[in-house]
């Protein structure tokens, strides 16, 4: 990961969690961004230290649960191993 990615990943989530509606755009998602961003986050959750990793943890706690109010389910994916649950969600078009 490079210099600032965690703070940079967590802007574009803050960006798409300010835009209005009640769901979340399908450009939200586009690259770069919620999805990849909550990639990062994975990633970095991964490899963070002990303290600094709790401390991601909690925000994506509220992160994921904000996603998952602001998308639906798409009964065309399946969850894979490949991806996060993140890439399964519906955005409105």
């Amino acid at each position: 990961m490079w210099p600032n990615a965690v703070a940079h990943a967590l802007s574009r989530v803050e960006w798409a969690f300010q835009q209005p509606g009640r769901y979340l755009d399908a450009s939200a998602f586009d690259s770069p961004g919620v999805g990849d961003a909550r990639d990062d986050l994975e990633w970095a959750m991964r490899h963070l230290p002990p303290g600094a990793r709790r401390d991601l943890a909690r925000l994506l706690t509220r992160m994921d649960a904000e996603l998952e109010r602001r998308t639906l389910p798409d009964p065309h994916l399946i969850e894979s191993t490949v991806g996060g649950w993140w890439w399964t969600r519906m955005r409105d078009l």
